[in-house]
């Protein structure tokens, strides 16, 4: 019963708060439409205000027959409003310390909110297309990591690996800029792909229903493309349906697997840490996943979640391969995620282990990035160097 009225307590919280920071947003804007003197209906301003801010919220629940496209269109309105409404609210604050200034300095302009409020509007409008620019735009990334290991006889010296994280392929995601991860990974001629979780955004539905597995299949690697799972395919709770999905088009996911890659180079995969609450069995610590694993050969770790790089350095993986933070996707949410990781974003050296962590390609919620980029990463590996 506790856990039952604190569970109803949290959500009331929350959806109180959110309720707030959305009136907030709507008086606003009210008030700006007062200040342009347009005249207008309350009800026919907050009734359709009400709808977009709460259309994601609402798209989560399942609708019937032919009501299911109702749903899609809610939640890609609803995408776009999360970062509108983030924006908005921190931008009409500004506003509002803006205007106090100025009334305590006797200069406040009569006309201030007409002023103030289209700038904001200006700004949001700016900031989508900046936005949506950096998300639908992918550029690669290219790190060279040195390992101090002996390449066997015969053996690649050198491995050219392509990295994509965080894909979330579903109603916003899709085939057009799947496309462009096959055609940007392929152009590398990989040696290996490697999927660090996330490729699908919770539910499988999308990805089935619009055939997205047609064009990940293309993808073509000379020694093997892996997966593992990220939390959103632990939210979707399709695991099993989608890793059977991703065996048929030839990409094995590794779920507390190991692999060795012509007797040359191990991969290591782990369970999302999502797996510690929501499966029995848990997963796996790094250091019992790759403890049979032959030390003396490369070995590459990929591990969703950017945690715990000391304890995978120590177990002997030489590459830890992680997504999950978008760096924050957009500002000025990077800096929650730099307090949150000992690596958010980007390259790191933890003892001999090189780490790299991706923003991602795809984007979850909205498809808009500011401080960050929609990412390929590009790799090569070489070995026999210190």
């Amino acid at each position: 019963m506790k856990i039952r009225s604190r569970t109803v307590f949290l959500l009331f919280l929350l959806i109180t708060v959110y309720s707030s920071i959305n009136y907030y947003i709507g008086w606003h804007l009210t008030d700006w439409l007062d200040a342009l003197e347009v005249s207008y209906s309350p009800w026919l301003f907050w009734i359709p205000f009400g709808i977009v801010a709460f259309s994601y919220i609402a798209a989560r629940i399942s609708l019937p027959g032919m009501l299911t496209s109702v749903g899609r269109l809610l939640k890609v309105i609803g995408s776009y409003y999360i970062f509108i409404m983030e924006a908005g609210f921190l931008l009409f604050i500004l506003s509002d310390l803006v205007e106090l200034i100025l009334y305590w300095t006797g200069v406040l302009p009569a006309n201030y909110s007409l002023y103030s409020g289209s700038a904001v509007i200006a700004l949001l409008a700016i900031f989508t297309a900046r936005g949506s620019r950096n998300a639908w735009s992918p550029i690669v990334r290219e790190y060279e990591l040195d390992i101090a290991k002996t390449p066997i006889a015969g053996g690649q010296k050198e491995w050219t690996v392509a990295m994509a994280s965080d894909i979330h392929l579903g109603n916003t995601v899709g085939r057009r800029h799947l496309a462009k991860l096959v055609s940007r990974m392929n152009a590398m001629e990989p040696d290996l792909i490697l999927l660090p979780g996330d490729v699908i955004d919770d539910s499988i539905e999308p990805f089935l229903r619009n055939r997205m597995g047609e064009v990940l299949g293309q993808l073509k690697a000379k020694r093997g493309i892996y997966a593992v799972l990220g939390n959103h395919e632990y939210y979707g709770g399709h695991i099993d349906q989608y890793v059977a999905e991703m065996n048929k088009i030839g990409i094995r996911v590794l779920r507390d697997e190991t692999v060795d890659i012509g007797d040359e180079l191990s991969i290591a995969g782990r369970k999302d840490k999502s797996a510690e609450s929501m499966e029995p069995a848990k997963r796996q610590a790094v250091s019992e996943l790759i403890q049979t694993l032959d030390k003396d050969k490369p070995i590459i770790l990929m591990d969703h979640q950017p945690t715990k790089f000391a304890a995978a350095a120590d177990a002997g993986a030489d590459v830890m391969l992680s997504g999950h933070t978008h760096r924050g996707q957009f500002v000025p949410n990077h800096l929650f995620t730099k307090r949150l990781f000992e690596l958010d974003w980007g390259y790191m050296r933890k003892g001999a282990m090189h780490v790299v962590v991706s923003s991602g390609f795809g984007t979850w919620g909205p498809p808009i990035r500011l401080g960050s980029r929609s990412e390929i990463i590009k790799l090569k590996i070489k070995l026999g160097k210190v």
